[in-house]
């Protein structure tokens, strides 16, 4: 699986709202995540083709139920590697400022 597929997925704002919608309550069926969107369910099974494709949703059949489930681990990935890097620089920055302003840099 690569990024690519995943920020394609997360591109659109309605494959956004259905992870959302799955975040807020997992294991939804395609009429529930229907119901709170505006769109067909053609639309919504397409999104969520494209979410299951960049591993982002995975199913579940339950009788004749198919159940779908937020996936978190790809975009804990993106934000370990595209996120997180950058983070780390500004957290230093924050530590060196601190310690500039308590005089701990003068003290060397």
């Amino acid at each position: 699986m690569t990024d690519d597929a995943v920020f394609r997925a997360l591109a659109d704002a309605s494959r956004r709202q259905l992870l959302d919608s799955l975040h807020a309550r997992n294991g939804q069926t395609l009429q529930e995540l229907c119901g709170g969107l505006d769109m067909s369910r053609q639309a919504v099974a397409k999104h969520l083709a494209v979410l299951e494709d960049a591993n982002l949703v995975t199913t579940l059949k339950q009788g004749r139920e198919k159940l779908h489930y937020i996936n978190p681990v790809p975009i804990a990935g993106i934000a370990q590697r595209w996120i997180a890097k950058y983070e780390h620089q500004r957290l230093d920055l924050l530590a060196a400022l601190k310690r500039t302003l308590e005089g701990e840099d003068n003290a060397e």
